[in-house]
């Protein structure tokens, strides 16, 4: 049995699109230890990920921090791994190639590994994992369709206390907060809208969103001390009839759940680098998100739903 590490250090988005990527290595390695390295905020996710055998965190010090860098490096000498899947393919990872892992076989952007291929800048994830695995020699089944089911939790007691029944609409009106550009502003005249005409609408926030979500007609679900985890948001999301999100973690498990829905993107990422197009999903896109009016959404809405 050999030992493989997948190199996925976050965020959150860019784990669920590479999902299919990582089942696709783990039915290539069935016999052997599949270890992700990640970051402490994505522990829980990989820890439940039924294509992983073992999680190693990465605290992500800086890389002049010698000492640190000497932990990490006596840390992954004592797993001696047989070949690295960097998913990241960043300066940090490429770090990582030349530092701790010049010898062994590497699939990356990192000059001089085993397997290289620099993404293209018109390429999502997806697609460049797609082709990067094939050039390896790995059979590509899930990589361009990934499906989160298994992030669902059960949530039936969540809906029933909210009397929610099949139908609903979700809303994310949240998005990292050092990217607020990337927030539509008029959720709360899309709720009310959307209650007008007889949809239940409801929204999940986050620790960072719940003053937004106060603020957007509907049903707000929460605990009773705080919020609920992404599996339990997978769980809602999954029995959604329709989701409607700005570019955002969230956003993208529900595409991956299999959802229908409609992602809002500003000029920060174009929506055809995210992957959402392997999904059910629908997208608009503006320079200024605040000029993507309410017309404009509802009319997309109502022709996803009819």
């Amino acid at each position: 049995m050999g030992d493989i590490l997948v190199i996925k250090l976050g965020a959150l988005g860019d784990l669920v699109q590479a999902d299919g990527a990582l089942r696709d290595i783990r039915e290539h390695h069935m016999n052997d230890r599949l270890t992700v390295m990640t970051t402490p905020p994505y522990r829980r996710y990989m820890e439940r990920c039924p294509w992983v055998n073992e999680v190693f965190i990465d605290p992500r010090a800086s890389r002049f921090n010698l000492f640190q860098m000497r932990f990490l490096k006596n840390r992954l000498r004592e797993r001696p791994f047989d070949q690295v899947y960097d998913l990241q393919q960043v300066g940090r990872t490429r770090f990582y190639y030349r530092w701790l892992f010049p010898q062994v076989r590497w699939l990356g952007d990192a000059q001089g590994c085993s397997f290289y291929l620099k993404r293209p800048a018109s390429a999502c994830a997806a697609d460049h994992f797609a082709r990067h695995l094939a050039m390896a020699g790995l059979t590509i089944r899930h990589t361009l369709n990934s499906d989160i089911s298994w992030m669902a939790a059960d949530v039936s007691d969540i809906l029933s206390k909210a009397a929610l029944v099949p139908g609903f609409i979700v809303l994310i009106p949240g998005a990292s907060g050092v990217h607020e550009a990337k927030r539509w502003p008029y959720f709360s005249d899309l709720a009310a809208h959307l209650i007008g005409l007889g949809k239940r609408v409801a929204t999940v926030p986050g620790p960072d969103e719940m003053t937004l979500c106060q603020k957007i007609p509907g049903d707000m679900l929460v605990k009773e001390n705080g919020y609920y985890d992404i599996f339990s948001l997978a769980g809602i999301l999954k029995h959604a009839d329709y989701v409607v999100g700005n570019d955002t973690g969230p956003t993208h498990i529900a595409a991956h759940l299999g959802c229908k829905g409609l992602a809002l993107y500003g000029k920060h990422t174009p929506a055809h680098d995210t992957g959402i197009q392997h999904s059910k999903f629908k997208w608009l896109e503006a320079e200024d998100l605040a000029e993507l009016s309410l017309k404009s959404v509802l009319k997309q809405i109502h022709s996803n739903l009819s």
